[in-house]
């Protein structure tokens, strides 16, 4: 059973921290070889799953006696059907993964209780597509239905709300957030922007935003950035519009490099870690409503440790 669906304690003016990047960290730091960039294939056996809560027990300890909160994020940015089918994996057994998931997260946030504040558990969502080029652009209703079966299953299960990530442009939001709407869970949009802050597919990030909220009624929760270098969004967030009200997370990449740049790089720009936390300090005193605080390609619990310094 949900812990905080019916109300998300993130939408509260308290601190949340989220992870890093999960799939860099396991490939780069841990020499994992992850197919298709998809982290949810160690939920198969005993020592991925080891593997996986190792790896989230690096940073619910940075929360700890601090009185933030934690969004546990499940393994499953990859785990629909495109992917799953590129890996072997049908429906029954992509179902089973997204319910594991949420299981194991469950166990990581029993073993912290009372140690934090909240800890919420998000069903994590993928792009049909890449995540960095936009190529075959669904039209909303087909999001809807492809997006319904990861978020049926999540739904049936103890996440307190799903988060897409990394999306490409507005129609699949849509679908998302419609696909959640239908299936009673709560819902977070994240964007991902190129080095001018707009989407890959040319739309600028607050014309999406509002395109999202005026096709399903202001749906999503709240909206994230993500896979992109604090500097390549901070300017188009730097006016007071309303819709930058709406965007309560930031999940930011260690190195400004491009995604194609990033696409090609065979190693691990991690940045500077201290920067890192010094550039969130500055966004979120530009931003109030921005609370929820990660990473994402290249970062690991340092560069969250070093959020979590700078903003105290």
């Amino acid at each position: 059973m949900s812990t905080y669906r019916n109300e998300l304690p993130q939408l509260s003016d308290q601190v949340f921290l989220t992870d890093g990047g999960l799939e860099t960290t396991l490939i780069f730091h841990e020499g994992i070889d992850l197919p298709c960039f998809a982290s949810f294939v160690l939920l198969r056996d005993e020592q991925g799953r080891k593997t996986l809560r190792n790896y989230y027990n690096k940073y619910l300890p940075l929360v700890a006696d601090t009185g933030y909160g934690f969004i546990l994020e499940t393994p499953t940015w990859r785990a629909n059907r495109d992917w799953g089918s590129r890996l072997g994996y049908d429906a029954r057994l992509l179902a089973d993964v997204n319910r594991d998931s949420v299981t194991l997260m469950e166990s990581i946030r029993d073993q912290y209780h009372g140690q934090t504040g909240p800890i919420v558990i998000s069903g994590n969502i993928g792009p049909r597509g890449d995540g960095y080029v936009v190529t075959d652009i669904m039209s909303i209703d087909e999001a809807t239905e492809y997006h319904s079966e990861q978020i049926g299953v999540f739904a049936d299960t103890a996440a307190d709300l799903v988060t897409a990530i990394t999306l490409t442009y507005a129609e699949e939001a849509i679908g998302v957030t419609r696909a959640a709407q239908e299936a009673s869970i709560p819902v977070v949009i994240g964007f991902t922007t190129e080095l001018d802050g707009r989407l890959p597919n040319g739309q600028a990030l607050g014309e999406a935003i509002q395109q999202v909220d005026a096709a399903t009624s202001s749906g999503p929760a709240y909206y994230m950035v993500n896979c992109a270098h604090t500097e390549h969004v901070s300017g188009v967030l730097a006016e007071d519009e309303e819709w930058t009200h709406r965007i309560r997370g930031i999940r930011a990449n260690a190195s400004r490099c491009s995604h194609a740049e990033l696409d090609e790089a065979t190693q691990l720009d991690d940045g500077d870690p201290i920067e890192f936390g010094e550039l969130y300090r500055e966004l979120r005193n530009r931003l109030p409503a921005l609370s929820i605080l990660g990473g994402c390609c290249g970062t690991d619990h340092r560069h969250v440790l070093e959020i979590a310094t700078a903003i105290a």
